[in-house]
Parts: structure tokens; C-alpha cells; sequence
């Protein structure tokens, strides 16, 4: 296929779950930018071409009491979505305009990867062949620092090293880490507009009166505004930049400038409160600032260099579309989470479960996540892991299986989930995946000592799975949303494999005959999981349930690691039958419902041996993201035959379409270690 992606929303600044605003819209002038929530955080951009100013970005809506007419827009060519880049190209009045927005989300360069920093680069060159006068206009509202408009906001600006400028914009209030949920902005800290060469370039702290008055007249605000503090729905404050780029030809004239949030306080972590990862040294928020503009040609460059290589080997493992899919996820899968040290100095890469439910570091919404975070550093798996254990070693948590979360986010003070009771609780299903990821990131890492660490719980967990894994009694699994399942067969893959994991880290650890009795329990318990799953040319949704069906992801384990715990004829049997099963936009989760989730569908795809059948299965996917109606990031959760979201977006469970390209390294092959 050689036709683009039309992404359903496009990520411009992500960083993290509060720093994180789209474009819903096939054009970028044609809707407010928006916070992954979907709530407004409203930047405008507009090019003035020899006196005419044109919209490029956002909306200027009309305003009949002063007679401010909807102006002009400038057309838009295209856009295109790569892992770290966004970029929109524009031409009108003999002018091109390319923006990009950048993330520099370098997963192995973890200062980079937390600085809370995104640039917009600009790019401006004559293509008529005649010079002309050009200005760029570009600003943001108070809305990025707010949960709701009813709130008031602060302002200021000041000079970094005599050489940047930054204004900044927060609520009156600041109470940091106070308020916590799933469907909320942060409202402390402060959004910073960056303009790295003051050279050209004119700010103001105003109102949209003023931007609308830029339109109209060209003329800049001399003065930032007086009325502080204001309320952001009545004034709509913003911070702007005017910067003047004279004359343009043939030749490219550029500058860029850089959107920050300084959070103060990113999480709170059992009643502490911790900092940023970029601040563990005690590194100012200026100095990051600073840092961040004086490497930004360097950063460039290395995104530049990571997302080619990425592309390329996302081409090489599934094709174009496939590739498509993980330049769209790329930015999202990692946004979705927080990284802090705790006081020990140790790795917290904390997850929000966004539009679910809001809890933090949650393991079923880790294990789907891990492939992309296994291929580039698995320090952070391990990151997303430490809660969790930390939490099930308390006095705390009083059952013998792995809990589901550690909180809601920011607020990580040990699970909140079913209100920890028994009867919502999912014993198999995180006892399996806390043990699968385990095992994943000492075999990346070829060294089991992280999992020594916690070797008690790891042997409580293990055990725990061979009593209860085999035949799941009436639970939930990590598809919570499909109800409460006894007999649940994709549920006992996940417990036996993560007792194979369990006998890959006994290996590891030398202890092999443990090891060798744990790999056969494994074995033995898949010879009678076959012969209860078992149904004519398929295998059931639940083992008392003759005529139904699931897709089987769990089973992708054993073909990455490589342990043949499952007979090659399950994988070929299933597979074959998921594409009788296969509608328009996918593959449905099981037989209950057309929904499914993205990132099953691209694990059941991985594991087919013939790449046309994964081609089949991702152009699926590919055409839900490329024709669906609901604007809004990547979701996971989708109709198969409508083609529209059920719910979920912006989650980090995106992570897990990596799942292929880890399988194609064998890097987690146990014949390597």
C-alpha cells in the first residue's frame, strides 16, 4: 500500500499524561488543538504573506460584536506521523510553510526521555520564485494549566542567561499533586512558551482579544496584560510570539521555538512526593530549559537517526501499514506514563490507565505495553514493576496473589481498584503477567538479579499459578470490561506460561533441577489444556463452553521465548480459524461481542508463521485507524464491524504492536542466553 495514514488524531507535544495535546481534525486549522482527553489546550498559529495573515494552526473563531470575520486559512498539503515527529506542510500566496512537532521521547537516553520539553520547528521558503515578507505568529492558552476554564490563572516571563526568554502561565491556586482521577488536566505548575532567540521575535502575555487583534491589524500587544489573575473562560489568556522572518526566498529560512511544563511535584509515591527524573541531581528547571535548547540540533539529529532505523525495522518485520501503525503509537505508548526515581534512587516509570479508570502502575495495563519497552531499555519494565512489588510486600496487600495497581494517578499509594475486594480482584491474571515480565527483562538483560530481589514474592506468585492457573475459577482477567469468566482458557495459557517464566529465572539463578520440574509442570499442565480447550477445529472461550471461541494472545510467549511449551498445531489450528472469524476492521476478542482490542489483535498476529496472514490481520487494523470516525488518539478497544471506538484512548497498552519486531530480534529467545 502506498497511500498515507490518516492518523484518527495526530500527537504534537507528548510528554506525559498531563503534557500531552493532539489534533482531532484532518487539517491542523481545522479544531482546536485538544489535551488527549479531548478538552481544549488551544494553540493558534497564522503566517502573515506580504500583509495577509492566514490560520495554519487551531481556530480564530468570528466575532460579530466587533465585526472579526473568520479569517482566511492557509491550505494544507499534508501530514505525516512519524515515531517522534508530527509534520504539517502548507503552501499559499507562493509561500511554504512546514511546521513539526517533535517529542524527543529517546528511550535510551532517559534524561532526554523525561525533560518535559516538546519544540516546534518551523520551516519557511519562497516557491513562486519571488521573494516575500513573512511573519509567524504562534500562541498558547491558559487552558494547558488547567483542569476546568472556571479556574484562575498566573502569568510572568523572564530572561534565561541573557539569551532565552520564557513566559508562563498557572493556576492562582497551585495545589500540587492534590487532585487526582482519570479524566482530569493537571492544575498546578506552570506551561512555558520558550522562544530560544529573542533576535526578530516580539511576545506578550494577552488576551484572544489580542491575537484577534494581531489579525486585523499586524500590530503587537506592547504591553503583557495586567489583568492577573484572570479566569481562563472569561479572558482566554495566552502567551504569544510574533517573529519576524523579513524576507524569504528559495532558500529555507528556519527557527523553532519549545513548549515545557515545570509539574514541580510528579508523583506521589506512598506519601512522598517525588520529582521528575531529569530533576534527580537537583537540576533547576531553567537549566533543564537551557540544556534542552542548547542540544536541540544534536536531538534532532539522533531523532532523526532513531526514527529511520525504527521505521525500517517495523518495514522489515510487517510492511508498510504495520509500520504506519507504530509511527502512531510510537509517542502515545510512552506518553501515557510518568518517570521518577524514588528516594532509593531507583526506576519508577509509572503508568495512567487513561480514559479507564485512572489507576496508576497498573500490571495489566504494563504486560501488554512491554514489547516496545524491551527492545530499548528495560530498565523501565523494571520501572513499572517496583510499585507493584513494593506494594505486595506491605502489610498493605493481605492475599497471596499479585495486585492489580498501585493507585491512581499521580497519587501512588497502593491499589484502589474493586475497592480491594476478593470477588473483583484478578489473582491469575497478574500473578501471570508479573512473572512473564519478570522473566522478560532477565533474558533481555541476561542477568536474573532484579528478580532476586523479590524472589519471595516471585516463588508466592509461581506457586499460586500451578494450584489455580490450570482451571481459573469465576474471575476477572485483564479484559475486565467483558465481565467476570470461569474456565477462562486464555486465562490458563497466561498461568502456564508464567510458570515457564518462573522456570526460566529458577535456570537463571542456578537452581536447574526446580527449573527442569517447573518447565515440565508447565508442559504437562498445556497437554491438559488442549484436551479441555479443545473444540472440533478450534479451541473454547472457556472450557465448559462447546461452540465458543477466543483469541489466544498468551500464546505469543512461548513463541517469543522460544520453549515449545505449546503444541506448533494450537498455534496453526487457532490461527487458521481467527481468520474465518475476521470482519472489516479485525478480528473480535472472542465470541461474545465484534469488539476488540489493538493490541491482541497484533500479538495474534505475530504469531502466524506466514506473513501474509499477519499482512491480513494488520491491514484490519490499519483501515480502522485510517477510516474510523472517532477522532481521538490511538484506541485500543474498537468495533469490528462499525469500525468505532467502545472506549479507551491514550493508553500505553499501545505499546504492545512492538510485539512483533521483538519477536523478529529473538532477543528474548532462552537458547541465547
Amino acid at each position: 500500500m502506498n497511500h498515507a495514514l490518516r492518523p484518527p488524531a495526530v500527537p504534537l507535544a507528548t510528554i506525559d499524561p498531563y503534557f500531552s495535546v493532539w489534533s482531532f481534525a484532518d487539517q491542523l486549522h481545522d479544531d482546536f488543538t485538544r489535551h488527549w482527553t479531548g478538552k481544549r489546550n488551544a494553540m493558534t498559529g497564522v503566517i502573515v504573506i506580504d500583509g495577509v495573515p492566514l490560520i495554519f494552526a487551531g481556530k480564530v473563531e468570528p466575532n460579530s460584536e466587533n465585526y472579526f470575520p473568520e479569517p482566511a486559512r492557509m491550505k494544507q498539503i499534508s501530514v505525516d506521523v512519524s515515531p517522534l515527529s508530527s509534520k504539517y506542510v502548507f503552501s499559499s500566496h507562493g509561500v511554504e510553510l512546514t511546521v513539526v512537532f517533535t517529542s524527543p521521547l529517546l528511550l535510551d537516553n532517559l534524561d532526554v526521555l523525561s525533560r518535559p520539553v516538546s519544540y516546534v520547528s518551523f520551516y519557511v521558503r519562497s516557491v513562486d520564485g519571488k521573494s516575500h515578507d513573512v511573519k509567524i505568529y504562534f500562541d498558547i492558552s491558559g487552558e494547558w494549566c488547567v483542569n476546568t476554564s472556571e479556574q484562575k490563572v498566573v502569568w510572568g516571563k523572564r530572561v534565561i542567561d541573557n539569551s532565552v526568554l520564557a513566559m508562563h502561565m498557572g493556576t492562582e491556586s497551585q495545589k500540587v499533586l492534590e487532585r487526582f482521577g482519570d479524566d482530569v488536566r493537571i492544575d498546578w505548575g506552570y506551561m512555558h512558551l520558550v522562544i530560544p532567540n529573542m533576535s526578530g521575535t516580539q511576545t506578550f502575555i494577552g488576551t484572544e482579544r489580542d491575537r484577534k487583534n494581531f489579525i486585523s491589524s499586524g500590530k503587537v500587544r506592547e504591553d503583557d496584560s495586567s489583568d492577573c489573575p484572570a479566569v481562563v473562560r472569561d479572558v482566554q489568556p495566552i502567551m504569544a510570539s510574533v517573529t519576524n522572518l523579513g524576507t524569504v526566498g528559495e532558500n529555507a529560512s528556519s527557527f523553532f521555538i519549545a513548549l515545557a511544563y515545570d509539574d514541580i511535584k510528579s508523583i506521589e509515591y506512598f506519601g512522598e512526593h517525588l520529582d521528575a527524573y531529569w530533576r534527580r541531581n537537583g537540576v533547576s528547571f531553567d537549566e533543564m530549559l537551557m540544556t534542552a535548547i542548547k542540544e536541540y540540533d544534536d536531538i534532532m539529529q539522533k531523532c532523526n537517526a532513531f526514527e529511520k532505523k525504527l521505521v525500517q525495522d517495523a518495514m522489515n518485520s510487517g510492511g508498510k501499514e504495520y509500520a504506519d501503525l507504530i509511527s502512531l503509537a510510537y509517542r502515545q505508548a510512552i506518553a501515557a506514563h510518568k518517570l521518577v526515581c524514588d528516594t532509593n534512587g531507583d526506576i519508577l516509570f509509572i503508568s495512567k490507565e487513561c480514559f479507564s479508570n485512572g489507576c496508576a502502575a497498573t500490571v495489566d495495563v504494563s504486560y501488554p505495553s512491554i514489547p516496545l519497552f524491551l527492545l530499548y531499555n528495560t530498565e523501565l519494565v523494571k520501572g513499572m514493576m517496583r510499585p507493584i512489588f513494593k506494594y505486595a510486600a506491605s502489610d498493605a496487600w493481605k492475599f497471596d496473589f499479585a495486585p492489580h495497581d498501585a493507585g491512581c494517578y499521580p497519587k501512588v499509594n497502593g491499589q484502589v481498584y474493586g475497592e480491594n475486594k476478593l470477588e473483583y480482584q484478578m489473582p491469575v491474571e497478574e500473578c501471570g503477567n508479573m512473572l512473564v515480565m519478570c522473566a522478560t527483562v532477565s533474558i533481555a538483560d541476561r542477568d536474573c538479579s532484579f528478580a532476586k530481589q523479590h524472589w519471595d514474592l516471585i516463588e508466592k506468585w509461581g506457586n499460586y499459578l500451578m494450584e489455580h492457573g490450570l482451571d481459573p475459577e469465576n474471575q476477572l482477567c485483564t479484559d475486565d470490561f467483558a465481565g467476570h469468566l470461569a474456565h477462562n482458557c486464555n486465562l490458563s495459557v497466561k498461568a502456564i506460561m508464567g510458570i515457564a517464566g518462573y522456570s526460566i529465572m529458577c535456570d537463571m539463578l542456578g537452581k536447574k533441577d526446580e527449573a527442569a520440574k517447573l518447565l515440565e509442570t508447565a508442559k504437562k499442565m498445556a497437554v491438559e489444556w488442549e484436551l479441555k480447550a479443545k473444540d472440533g477445529d478450534h479451541y473454547k472461550l472457556a472450557f465448559n463452553q462447546e461452540g465458543t471461541w477466543s483469541l489466544k494472545y498468551n500464546l505469543v510467549w512461548d513463541k517469543i521465548f522460544g520453549t515449545g511449551i505449546f503444541a506448533d498445531e494450537i498455534f496453526k489450528k487457532e490461527l487458521a480459524y481467527y481468520l474465518t472469524k475476521k470482519n472489516k476492521y479485525g478480528i473480535p476478542l472472542d465470541s461474545r461481542a465484534d469488539y476488540t482490542k489493538t493490541d491482541w489483535l497484533v500479538w495474534v498476529a505475530s504469531m502466524a508463521d506466514s506473513r501474509q496472514d499477519f499482512d491480513e490481520i494488520i491491514h484490519t487494523l490499519w483501515d480502522f485507524a485510517n477510516e474510523s470516525l472517532n477522532r481521538v488518539p490511538f484506541t485500543d478497544w474498537y468495533d469490528t464491524i462499525k469500525g468505532s471506538q467502545v472506549g479507551f484512548q491514550h493508553r500505553s497498552v499501545l505499546g504492545g504492536i512492538f510485539i512483533k519486531i521483538l519477536k523478529d530480534s529473538n532477543k528474548l529467545r532462552v537458547d541465547n542466553i
